[in-house]
């Protein structure tokens, strides 16, 4: 479900011409007044396939005045919580059984977990291991942190949980339902199909393979008025706020690697902008 939490980063990278430079999920942005800066596709896991960042990324991070990464503040819990009642009222008792043996595997208190959003909820569950807080772009945030580089978010909490929040609570349960009904193994699967498309540094192929999967989970007309939303709508706001940053200094941005893709996409915007883009290779 990575396109619903917003994911996702580095992959094979290319610096060759034609088609295979256009896949790298890592670009130098050089400004219209030839200033650079650098954008970074990323994927929101710990894997440690991702997490173990070439020089060449610590690199470009060092020699930046600012990192930007779709959510820089950690959201108040009230935005995590259902705004009344909790799961134990709209949930069989076969779903709560499922959602606490699910909350033990992801180490999450019970009495925390049925006062979530469902449709958060469905986010978390959907991974096919537990989390840790150092998914790749948290991490990449952290790195910024200890090289003392200015922190800035594309969105803020409130922005990013909105198209989630929009849904009814009916729509919300549809989705913890749809997750609640995969096995383990199919979570897995497709972890790894995802993990694949990411590692290829191929920006179209991750967003294809995510939109697939989310699509799978969803029935069809929610999931293409959520598409648009999660998508492109919030790629126009983060490039709008990523090309205004780097066109006044140095900027690392880090943003799920689907948000690279496409026509909405932040590789068209930024050479939409006037920016020469430049696949860095791993």
């Amino acid at each position: 479900m990575h396109a619903i939490v917003g994911w996702i980063l580095i992959g094979l990278l290319w610096s060759l011409p034609g088609a295979a430079a256009e896949k790298s999920l890592f670009w130098q942005l050089e400004s219209p007044a030839g200033q650079v800066s650098y954008l970074f596709g990323t994927m929101h896991t710990d894997d440690n396939r991702v997490t173990d960042f070439p020089p060449v990324v610590i690199n470009a991070l060092k020699n930046v005045d600012t990192f930007m990464l779709e959510v820089a503040e950690t959201p108040k819990a009230e935005l995590l919580r259902m705004p009344q009642g909790d799961l134990k009222q709209v949930l069989s008792e076969t779903e709560l059984d499922q959602v606490t043996l699910l909350a033990d595997k992801h180490v999450m208190p019970l009495s925390t977990v049925l006062q979530m959003k469902p449709w958060l909820l469905a986010v978390i569950f959907d991974l096919p291991k537990p989390q840790t807080p150092f998914a790749q772009d948290f991490l990449l945030k952290a790195k910024a942190e200890e090289l003392d580089k200015n922190i800035l978010g594309l969105e803020t909490p409130q922005a990013h949980f909105a198209v989630m929040d929009s849904l009814t609570m009916d729509e919300q349960l549809l989705m913890l339902r749809g997750v609640l009904k995969r096995s383990e193994a199919q979570k897995e699967k497709d972890f790894e199909r995802l993990m694949r498309a990411y590692l290829s540094g191929d920006a179209e192929r991750v967003a294809h393979i995510d939109e697939t999967l989310t699509g799978g989970i969803l029935p069809p007309a929610l999931w293409q008025r959520l598409r648009v939303k999660l998508l492109d709508e919030r790629n126009v706001g983060m490039a709008a706020r990523g090309i205004a940053q780097a066109q006044q200094e140095k900027v690392f941005i880090a943003v799920g690697a689907a948000h690279l893709a496409g026509p909405t996409g932040l590789i068209q915007a930024f050479k939409q902008a006037g920016f020469k883009l430049t696949p860095i290779k791993k």
